[in-house]
């Protein structure tokens, strides 16, 4: 019997099935007519009207979230007798419908999932979002691979259990979901078995999980695993005692698959690149500054270019070879937080594949030539130290921006492209992406003159493709070096010659 509200207006919404319902409210499938899209809207139950600040409450806390892979709320309202709000439609398929029908993951895939889950669950952690317990059917995973996820966040307080609980439910979720006999299996399933506890003398934590999914990420990255569900292979198997096997027999295990895909024909050659433009020479001497006072710095070299995502992958190549003798950790900053392993960008995987093809990645063209991203203050500070220059200062970046330009804030915005492209965002001395491209990190703290007797924060600078108002003069300040974004990277500096 088809309910009184179905296909009734409700705002900009047009209600078509109703889909769950709790004691508080109904869940529908929507139609927001404004802008033709397929919405969820949840509507506080008539005889439930008396609670409608703890519903609102809910709803402030969903609304705050901001992170790309957790569903967004669109709006809420309150009405005289009715109080709703409507929030994004997951495309694709959860992780429960997966398991149901017997789909399996190759390994690359399920772990590019697992740490797009630890990554928006650091995120709540780090924002004290309280959250509902994790469950296969908040996955969704839809046919370009993108994973997003059902927001989860509630009214109250986050427990200190919370992280725990979830990391232990996907150890064990997850298993049957696994391709097994396949490039990555092994590691894949040794890392879930340590988030159920397993031959750990401590709980794993949402950081370690993302990390050593980056490590897989890496190690898979040339191996052309495909990304897609399959049917094929037998059913993982809940087995500690072969969980435990697998993990001694691992670095076997993969040596062997080591063996087997460089006897496979050689993939198809990579698009042709240009080469990088050299670093540019700014003279020692005094040079303008936003406060208006010059400063006196003496002669230095800037790279010309945002470090790009092939410059940064043959920095993770060292890595890889020096954490052989246990030599990754050269490069870091003294002060570089002990929770932090990796400097494996955000998304990385995804990026360098996209980029290796001359690709898509976030609904933009990419290249190996493409500025990378998606690394915070730690990882270009370490860059920086391998080669054996360092980031530039505030001062430094605005002194090579405003050589030989009058008027930098009219210097052309540029997309984030590759940076050997012909672009209108370079500066008369041959200096690209200032005005747009990526943001990027400097070296050191500064006082924001907005608040001249605040405290100092780490400066961020230039324009940003994603910020349609920003340009070169554009500065950010932030406490937090461990941010990381789509639209942030870096350059860096060289003393003069």
């Amino acid at each position: 019997m088809k309910l009184s509200n179905e296909n009734q207006p409700l705002g900009d919404y047009i209600l078509t099935h109703l889909i769950a319902k709790n004691s508080l409210s109904n869940t529908w499938l929507a139609e927001q007519t404004s802008v033709t899209r397929r919405v969820l809207v949840d509507e506080l139950r008539p005889e439930c009207f008396d609670k409608r600040e703890n519903f609102l409450a809910e709803v402030r806390t969903k609304a705050a979230v901001d992170h790309p892979s957790v569903a967004s709320v669109y709006e809420a309202s309150l009405e005289t007798e009715r109080c709703y709000f409507a929030y994004e439609f997951l495309p694709g398929t959860d992780l429960e419908t997966c398991e149901k029908n017997r789909r399996y993951f190759q390994p690359a895939q399920l772990n590019l999932i697992l740490r797009k889950i630890s990554e928006a669950e650091i995120y709540h952690e780090s924002s004290g979002h309280a959250t509902s317990p994790l469950e296969l059917n908040a996955v969704f995973v839809d046919t370009q691979a993108v994973v997003r996820l059902k927001n989860l966040t509630t009214y109250g307080d986050r427990r200190d259990d919370e992280s725990a609980r979830d990391i232990l439910f996907l150890g064990a979720s997850l298993v049957p979901l696994v391709a097994i006999n396949q490039p990555g299996s092994t590691r894949l399933l040794t890392l879930l078995s340590w988030m159920r506890g397993e031959g750990l003398d401590a709980p794993i934590r949402w950081d370690q999980v993302r990390d050593y999914c980056g490590e897989i990420d890496h190690q898979l990255a040339e191996l052309g695993s495909s990304l897609s569900p399959t049917k094929r292979g037998k059913r993982a198997v809940r087995n500690h005692s072969g969980l435990k096997i697998a993990l001694a027999a691992g670095v076997v295990i993969f040596g062997i698959v080591g063996i087997a895909y460089r006897l496979h024909p050689p993939a198809p050659p990579r698009p042709s690149r240009t080469p990088l433009p050299d670093a540019v020479a700014v003279v020692a001497g005094k040079h303008p500054s936003l406060t208006g006072v010059d400063k006196s710095l003496p002669a230095f070299r800037i790279s010309a270019n945002e470090i790009t995502i092939s410059q940064y992958a043959e920095f993770l190549e060292t890595l890889g070879i020096l954490s052989k003798e246990k030599r990754e950790h050269s490069f870091d900053s003294e002060d570089q937080p002990a929770e932090k392993t990796s400097h494996v960008p955000t998304d990385w995987s995804d990026l360098l594949a996209a980029a290796q093809v001359n690709g898509i990645w976030q609904n933009q063209s990419v290249t190996l030539d493409s500025p990378v991203v998606g690394v915070d203050w730690w990882d270009a500070s370490a860059y920086a130290e391998w080669k054996k220059a360092r980031l530039p200062t505030q001062e430094q970046w605005m002194a090579a921006l405003i050589s030989g330009l009058r008027e930098p804030e009219m210097l052309p915005k540029g997309p984030w492209i590759s940076v050997t492209s012909h672009v209108e965002d370079r500066t008369p001395t041959g200096i690209l992406g200032m005005a747009g491209s990526v943001s990027e990190w400097t070296s050191r703290r500064g006082t924001n003159p907005a608040n001249p007797l605040g405290e100092p924060l780490w400066v961020i600078v230039g324009g940003s493709y994603l910020k349609q108002g920003s340009n070169a003069l554009t500065c950010e300040w932030t406490q937090d070096r461990s941010l990381r974004r789509s639209d942030l990277g870096f350059r860096i500096v060289f003393d003069g010659e």
